[in-house]
């Protein structure tokens, strides 16, 4: 995303992607009750409005994604 302007169509992409599936794990994780789910869920939901660039914002995303699976609390 450049500086004071108009963020890349790919990175808003991303961007409305991660929210959807923060939006599912959050969902997912307080019905459940799994805590994991539900942090991963509001993290997808926030980072994509704090990091800047496309490739930061494509690798935190997939971690994201994938810690719920290893990390159980």
């Amino acid at each position: 995303m450049r500086k004071w302007g108009v963020p890349s169509a790919l990175s808003l992409f991303v961007g409305i992607l991660a929210g959807v599936f923060g939006l599912a794990y959050f969902i997912y994780g307080k019905r459940q009750g799994r805590i994991s789910f539900l942090a991963a869920g509001v993290g997808l939901c926030v980072f994509p409005y704090v990091v800047d660039g496309l490739a930061l914002q494509f690798l935190i995303g997939l971690a994201l994604l994938a810690v719920p699976f290893f990390v159980d609390f």
